[in-house]
């Protein structure tokens, strides 16, 4: 019997699967606990739809990741930090601040845990690279002075 899992089932699927399972073990495991339901003209339509709604979602996030990272690709971002005797920063600039910066400077929002950024506590430009969702990945510099 084809049925449309509600939820995932050990050994049988992942939720949303069509899958083919045993007629006592859907009707007696499956139907009564609500992880499956028979896989009808409706079930189907609905599972179809689904997966035309989350493919929609991903082209469209794919989509905004590919712009965010070609406004940021190959740019200088400029952070002024205090520093004390011999160029050693008070402190150091963070993730945290190199994503606050890039929101202000160029619109992109980006968590500080996407960025693949040390802990800067000298002066110089780096190389920092994002990793956007979907496989999207895009680098930028940071330069740190006075």
């Amino acid at each position: 019997m084809k049925v449309v899992l509600k939820a995932d089932v050990k050994g049988l699927g992942k939720k949303g699967e069509l899958v083919n399972a045993s007629d006592g073990y859907a009707r007696n495991f499956l139907f009564p606990r609500n992880l499956a339901s028979e896989a009808n003209a409706q079930a189907m339509s609905e599972l179809k739809n689904k997966e035309q709604a989350e493919k929609y979602r991903i082209e469209t996030e794919t989509a905004a990741a590919k712009a965010d990272a070609a406004k940021i690709e190959g740019k200088t971002l400029k952070i002024v930090a205090k520093a004390g005797q011999n160029g050693k920063l008070f402190g150091s600039v963070t993730a945290k601040e190199i994503a606050a910066e890039l929101q202000k400077a160029y619109g992109v929002k980006v968590d500080k845990k996407r960025l693949d950024a040390e802990d800067i506590k000298t002066f110089g430009t780096y190389t920092v690279n994002v990793k956007f969702n979907h496989g999207v990945k895009a680098s930028f510099y940071v330069q740190v002075c006075e």
